[in-house]
């Protein structure tokens, strides 16, 4: 198995910023080794950003982008960064940077294959701190997986050290999409559906 690091650098279009960030390589997939943090697509266009519970749950309910930070902190989304609804991951002006997508599940499926399987990879995902009861993994891939929490589709919060969530690209219904967790207390990655309303990290695939 080879995880090699590497830095690259990116400017996300309309913002006028320029933001270094790392990639790792996971057998033939580069990724990223933070959660995405961008609040404009990849055109320039803002993705709403919604705070209360009433903003999250009108634009789940409309079908519309939406980003926000857990808690509404922005000291959590400087370490764990955005949670985005699956509208926004699916939105067409592009939520990944110039050069990357939002993984599949397929794609997904491939990374927790090359690390020894969905019962092992877990461990080697999760980065070596800040899990809770010690629950922390080895990060031998180089994902550095944290546990950012998630949103429910109607508003609250759970979750923040002791589970991580993230989307993929590909839906299950008209109404829900195939996602990743991690959890503190388990050596695996678990492979669920969840609403499209609800909040998850984000991690972004090189094309």
């Amino acid at each position: 198995m080879k995880a090699t690091l590497t830095l690259f650098l990116f400017v996300l279009i309309g913002t006028g910023s320029t933001i270094f960030s790392q990639t790792v390589t996971i057998g033939t997939q580069v990724w990223m080794t933070k959660n995405l943090d961008v609040a404009t697509f990849r055109n320039g266009d803002p993705i709403p950003e919604a705070k209360t519970a009433k903003k999250w749950k009108k634009a789940g309910k409309n079908k519309q982008p939406a980003w926000c930070y857990y808690n509404n902190d922005r000291v959590n989304g400087a370490k764990y960064g955005k949670l985005y609804n699956w509208y926004a991951v699916n939105d067409s002006r592009g939520l990944a940077p110039v050069g990357y997508h939002i993984p599949s599940d397929e794609e997904w499926i491939k990374l927790t294959d090359f690390l020894g399987g969905f019962e092992k990879a877990g461990t080697k995902m999760k980065s070596v701190n800040g899990w809770y009861d010690n629950g922390n993994g080895t990060n031998e891939s180089g994902f550095s997986g944290l546990p950012g929490g998630r949103r429910h589709g109607f508003g609250p919060f759970y979750g923040i050290g002791d589970f991580g969530f993230w989307w993929s690209s590909t839906e299950t219904s008209a109404g829900s999409a195939w996602g990743r967790g991690l959890s503190y207390d388990d050596g695996g990655v678990f492979r669920g559906a969840d609403g499209k309303r609800s909040g998850f990290s984000v991690r972004c695939l090189r094309d």
